[in-house]
């Protein structure tokens, strides 16, 4: 299995919004980039400061011409109760990632061991793909720690746009 990479064409990529669309990746038509997710769950505290920092942002991405969105393997009515409880009003929100695609995206799985989380979930996930269906940036996490920081990230989008940076580590 190949893990997504810098300058190639990301996976496929769909799964049901809690608006009640699909989402596809390739459906995607950004100014500039995606800004696609991946959380662990309701049961994830982290995840909930994540996404809360996450949507304070959407306005700064939305000016930079970069369209997000954030998924988990959770079912919809988890996902329903993580936009309710971590109030999450406009961000959107998917469910119901598959586990085939999460190993597509090489995202870590693990069990679930303590109560409230599900039996199986994807570790966290943060890919930008560009406009033209490319892997421009990914993040992988084994744990719900050590993502990207948002406010830094939406600095560094002001600067691959500025100086037209191309993606790095295309070489395996």
């Amino acid at each position: 299995m190949n893990r997504p990479t810098p300058k190639q064409t990301a996976p496929d990529l769909s799964f049901p919004l809690l608006n009640g669309n699909p989402w596809k990746l390739a459906e995607q038509t950004p100014e500039q980039f995606t800004l696609l997710v991946f959380y662990r769950g309701l049961h994830c505290p982290i995840c909930k400061k994540y996404l809360q920092q996450l949507q304070e942002l959407l306005p700064e991405f939305d000016e930079r011409g970069v369209n997000v969105v954030a998924v988990s393997m959770d079912t919809e009515k988890r996902a329903r109760l993580s936009r309710q409880k971590w109030e999450l009003p406009n961000l959107t929100l998917g469910y119901n990632l598959g586990e085939e695609a999460a190993r597509e995206w090489s995202l870590y799985l693990s069990k679930g061991v303590k109560d409230g989380e599900p039996s199986i979930f994807s570790e966290p996930g943060l890919f930008l793909i560009d406009n033209q269906n490319k892997v421009y940036y990914s993040a992988i996490n084994s744990n719900p720690w050590g993502r990207p920081y948002l406010p830094t990230f939406v600095k560094a989008v002001d600067y691959i746009i500025k100086s037209n940076y191309p993606a790095r580590g295309e070489i395996l």
